[in-house]
């Protein structure tokens, strides 16, 4: 015991500043990403809000009121909420498991099982929407569904017997989904197939040696070990239709009609930013954006529960032999 105190005593104690240095440099690092999130995440978060619990808008600028939740119970109070909240989950439901995650993922399949500069050609193709200006995007869905004998879809289609129309009117959720699903597409196809081409080919080989198909492989092999790409794909475009309605008001404004295609986040905006009437209203346009938060947080918890997220992430266990 005597030599173990000793011992003790010879090793020399880290000085006070030396403790601080070490314990701070995680907090050093982390200090710019942590001043980022807080003025460009939670600030905004916050004053959100805040104005959505007053009636700012261009009528009372300059003597705002704090009205507490008039604004969300007004939201409750109107005919059309239901509607556009319908369209909304009609909207993202139908464009993730069509196009975001599904479509995605069957590209991403596809050609990872074809020849690789075929493949990697094909996804370059899929790439041009999304590198594409949004306005001349949208410009060339317009008149691709145009009226005969300009539209490109009534030309292919008037042999088939079927009657020239314009589609964006008569179809507008199928051009919307069909614009916002080829460019959403691409984004979870390169994600899919940088991660099915990181999966050892010992798995592959292994499966074709005990007689698996091609089908049979990618269900027990390359699926499951996709699943933390596939769950981000889904949380993030998820997220990223509930809040982006930036080719709805290209292509359609919310119409043809009363809200026929109008969704959650285009109403906010043009209740706050783009009022038919003129008096834009920041009070109410903001309560309708912290719904859509709301929404959001409540959509992650539930995929993050659903695809078991801990065990994603958990350490893996090596035994010691």
């Amino acid at each position: 015991m005597a030599t173990e105190a000793a011992i003790y005593k010879a090793v020399p104690r880290p000085s006070l500043w030396e403790r601080i240095r070490t314990s701070s440099a995680p907090w050093v690092f982390m200090a710019p990403a942590t001043v980022m999130i807080f003025l460009f995440f939670f600030l905004p978060v916050v004053l959100t809000i805040y104005i959505s619990m007053t009636n700012m808008s261009v009528a009372t600028f300059g003597k705002v009121v704090f009205i507490g939740l008039q604004n969300y119970i007004r939201m409750l109070k109107s005919r059309w909420t239901v509607k556009i909240l319908t369209n909304t989950g009609f909207y993202v439901l139908t464009t993730l498991s069509c196009f975001n995650v599904g479509l995605a993922l069957i590209l991403s399949l596809l050609t990872t099982h074809i020849n690789e500069r075929v493949g990697t050609l094909f996804r370059t193709l899929w790439l041009l929407p999304r590198i594409t200006p949004s306005v001349i995007y949208a410009l060339l869905w317009i008149w691709v569904t145009a009226d005969a004998p300009y539209g490109i879809v009534n030309q292919f289609l008037s042999p088939f017997g079927i009657e020239p129309r314009n589609w964006m009117n008569a179809q507008p959720w199928l051009v919307v989904i069909m614009a916002n699903g080829f460019v959403g597409a691409s984004f979870g196809m390169i994600i899919f197939t940088s991660a099915i081409k990181s999966i050892p080919e010992d798995y592959i080989r292994a499966a074709m040696v005990d007689g698996a198909s091609t089908l049979q492989r990618i269900r027990y092999v390359i699926l499951p070990m996709i699943r933390w790409p596939i769950l981000f794909v889904l949380t993030y475009q998820t997220l990223s239709l509930l809040t982006s309605f930036e080719y709805i008001l290209l292509l359609t404004d919310g119409g043809p009609g009363f809200y026929r295609t109008e969704v959650w986040a285009l109403h906010a905006y043009h209740r706050a930013l783009s009022n038919y009437f003129g008096n834009v209203q920041f009070g109410y346009g903001a309560a309708l954006a912290a719904v859509l938060v709301v929404i959001g947080i409540i959509a992650s918890i539930l995929y993050l529960r659903v695809f078991r997220f801990n065990e994603l992430v958990a350490e893996p266990k090596i035994e010691a032999l």
